[in-house]
């Protein structure tokens, strides 16, 4: 284990050569009494999870695979917020480290002219009651690929390909921890809104027709804003619906 220097919370680094989840991994030290700031990093996962119980696969050493616990006092309903803090947080990193600032889509991937760059994907702890006692952020970013799979050539990136040279993992998980320090501070003191309110400056998808996935069904619609729990606000045949969960396309204008 590692200890990054100078941050408020003292994260404390494991790294991993391989681990079927780096999620998994960590949701369980966390039931094991694992403290506020372990962070877990691994070369390869060979069962990487998704939004929606879709697979993350990467080739070993080509991403940053890294898993966050937190154990902030909030209640379920407020999760988004976490996920928000932690996709400024990289997009902040990859803006410092590589020289090109992604965009966010809501609710939880970094683009770069409609190509993902890097996805987050955030696991509770419920205790009785409901009470949230830790909140896991996963973030996979494609760091240094070469080549992708055919049938990833047109919706993903990398940041090596974007900045046109080759990237730090390193680098850029101290500059990920470091930001995500400052927007967690900033949470604490100020509350939601004004975090949320970054997050949405920076979300492509307000303004966009988006069809949105849903376990009961999907429907299209115009996306409006966020709520203050950072839900999606999508006006469609009249109607205004709050996606609180939801997987989102973005569609090209009728």
């Amino acid at each position: 284990m590692a200890e990054l220097g100078p941050t408020r919370r003292g994260f404390v680094i494991e790294h991993l050569d391989q681990v079927d989840s780096t999620n998994r991994y960590v949701l369980e030290a966390a039931r094991a009494g694992a403290a506020d700031g372990l962070v877990v990093v691994a070369d390869h996962q060979s069962a990487g999870r998704g939004r929606l119980g879709r697979a993350w696969v990467a080739p070993p050493g080509s991403s940053l695979l890294v898993s966050v616990l937190l154990r902030p006092d909030i209640a379920v309903e407020r999760l988004h917020v976490c996920t928000a803090a932690a996709a400024l947080a990289m997009s902040d990193a990859v803006g410092l480290v590589c020289g090109f600032v992604p965009d966010l889509k809501w609710p939880n991937d970094l683009m770069v002219d409609e190509a993902k760059i890097a996805g987050l994907l955030a696991e509770v702890d419920l205790g009785p009651a409901g009470v949230v006692r830790a909140v896991v952020v996963g973030i996979g970013v494609n760091v240094s690929w070469h080549e992708f799979p055919d049938e990833l050539t047109a919706t993903a990136t990398a940041c090596n390909i974007v900045a046109g040279r080759e990237v730090s993992r390193d680098d850029l998980l101290e500059a990920f921890l470091t930001r995500l320090d400052l927007w967690l501070d900033a949470w604490l003191e100020t509350g939601d809104g004004p975090l949320l309110e970054s997050y949405r400056d920076r979300l492509i998808s307000i303004g966009m027709r988006v069809r949105v996935e849903q376990a009961g069904g999907s429907f299209v619609g115009l996306a409006r804003g966020l709520d203050a729990l950072g839900g999606l606000i999508v006006e469609t045949d009249g109607e205004t619906i709050t996606v609180a969960a939801g997987d989102v396309t973005h569609l090209r204008p009728a």
